[in-house]
């Protein structure tokens, strides 16, 4: 699974590792801090927060092509003092007047720019590597391991967010204010940690810092000058893959927001026996354990490495059991914000099954191309809103009070929920990281940041899209709120395959 990939994926995917952790600490408990800092409403801490993640994801086609100028390693380098910088403003407590909101913006400011340097030119590095032809077969199945490192930092961070703010309340007296600051604080650390990763083990990566004007300089390294012809072909083909994963990530992050509200209306708020596990993190991360010594399990050459491998299972199965045995009665209390939790978690679970799947595809000669992967990604994803239609059957639609709270409708089991985010975490594992790595592959040399800078611009427009379902929320059955998404999904699939001859044609 891991083997013949170069030191340099695991020091980049690390070092983006502590960068992801520090910003979904922030971004777990930022509308909060708005709210209980500012007094805002929940409509003025949205649209703070969405006018925020618009910039975040908007800005990497400026900082691309600034990197295409100036160097990838270079930008990488400022993106993250940059965003240590916003996120140190975040930390200080200001308080609520005029010098702590112009802080606040200020902080916002800096991380954005910050992120639009870091993010998409440290992915433009890591597809780098891989123009070693020796290396071109590994591409997607690294920025599968990449893309794994993402979620890690996404898995713990929130869980890490709330425990800070309830540790700075009861140990450290904090208001519940300024408690907020102290999970900023982690996200600087954080970076503080990414930095240090990223610098510690530059040799093993310093020879894909590169891009167009630097490498004839590179030692071994020779790409065919393209002609405009070819530039263009290549161009139009990723701006046609960005304009279809518009549409996935527009589905794929109803998380946030339709998928919420169906936990929060119609899911049961109590769970028990063995349904209450899902719940808990810690569970989660036995699982991830056991899945991956398996694997490493089968795949060790030595006797030791076997017998770590076993240890590392009967010890968190042990754990898993013993848990299970010392389950309240009671039950647990399940709340909307509990089912962020299970896509990040499945993608690390799930990462090197996908692996798996696709080397052997591969050693068969039949592993799809990328853009295939992409266009069944959407298929996978309107699967996972086919689940919802039909764990909607029946049910009312969402209702209101007369001060305008949502009412609860039902008690509809989790698993319809919890079904729906594994669906759509196996599509998101074939269309994201293997759209990064199509990118990365395709992109003419003296475009490459501004090329992965796109792939993000198509994800904000995607986010932006996100509203449209929320909108029906209330005002159609709950069947046509999930239909148009099934309905967008398989267009997708439709369009990517009615093009494939042209995408594949580039790769």
């Amino acid at each position: 699974m891991f083997e013949g990939q170069p030191k340099g994926l695991y020091a980049l995917a690390l070092a983006n590792t502590g960068e992801r952790f520090g910003y979904y600490t922030m971004l777990a408990v930022f509308v909060l801090f708005l709210q209980a800092n500012f007094g805002w409403s929940a409509g003025a801490a949205g649209a703070v927060y969405s006018g925020f993640l618009a910039f975040v994801y908007f800005l990497p086609l400026v900082g691309g092509a600034i990197a295409d100028k100036v160097g990838y390693g270079k930008c990488v380098t400022w993106g993250i003092i940059v965003m240590f910088l916003g996120y140190l403003l975040l930390a200080i407590p200001a308080g609520a007047g005029m010098l702590g909101m112009v802080l606040m913006f200020a902080a916002l400011v800096l991380v954005c720019v910050g992120t639009s340097l870091f993010k998409g030119n440290l992915q433009v590095m890591v597809g780098n590597l891989y123009d070693d032809p020796a290396l071109q077969s590994k591409r997607d199945s690294a920025f599968s391991i990449f893309y794994m490192a993402i979620n890690i930092g996404a898995l713990f961070a929130p869980t890490a967010a709330v425990k800070i703010i309830d540790f700075a309340k009861t140990s450290l007296g904090a208001s519940d204010a300024d408690a907020y600051h102290y999970a900023f604080g982690v996200a600087c650390i954080s970076l503080v940690l990414s930095i240090a990763i990223y610098y510690g083990f530059k040799n093993t990566f310093k020879h894909a810092d590169y891009n167009s004007k630097t490498e004839a300089a590179v030692a071994g390294h020779t790409e065919p000058e393209l002609s405009p012809k070819e530039t263009k072909d290549r161009v139009v083909a990723l701006c046609l893959v960005f304009a279809v994963v518009i549409f996935f990530w527009m589905a794929f992050h109803q998380n946030g927001l339709t998928l919420t509200y169906f936990a929060r209306d119609y899911t049961a708020q109590h769970s028990t026996g063995l349904e209450s596990m899902l719940f808990d993190v810690t569970n989660f991360v036995c699982l991830i354990f056991i899945v991956y010594a398996l694997f490493s399990l089968f795949q060790s050459k030595t006797g030791k490495g076997k017998a770590i491998s076993a240890i590392v299972i009967v010890l968190a199965a042990a754990v898993l059991v013993v848990k299970y045995i010392n389950l309240s009665p009671e039950g647990i209390d399940v709340t909307a914000p509990l089912f962020q939790q299970f896509n990040p978690c499945f993608v690390v679970l799930l990462t090197p099954v996908s692996m798996a799947i696709f080397s052997r595809l591969a050693s068969k000669g039949k592993e799809p191309s990328a853009p295939r992967k992409i266009g069944l990604g959407m298929l996978v994803a309107g699967c996972g809103y086919v689940i919802m239609m039909i764990g909607s059957m029946g049910l009312p639609a969402p209702e209101f009070a007369a001060d305008g709270q949502p009412l609860h409708m039902a008690d509809v089991s989790p698993n319809w929920l919890v079904s729906t985010y594994l669906v759509l975490t196996f599509g998101e594992l074939l269309l994201s990281p293997m759209g990064i790595s199509f990118v990365s592959k395709v992109a003419p040399p003296k475009y490459k940041g501004l090329m992965m800078g796109g792939w993000f611009v198509a994800t904000a427009v995607g986010n932006m899209l996100v509203s449209i379902p929320g909108f029906l929320w209330g005002n159609a059955p709950l069947e046509v709120v999930w239909g148009v998404l099934v309905v967008l999904c398989i267009i997708s699939f439709l369009f990517i395959f009615s093009i494939m001859k042209k995408l594949e044609k580039v790769c």
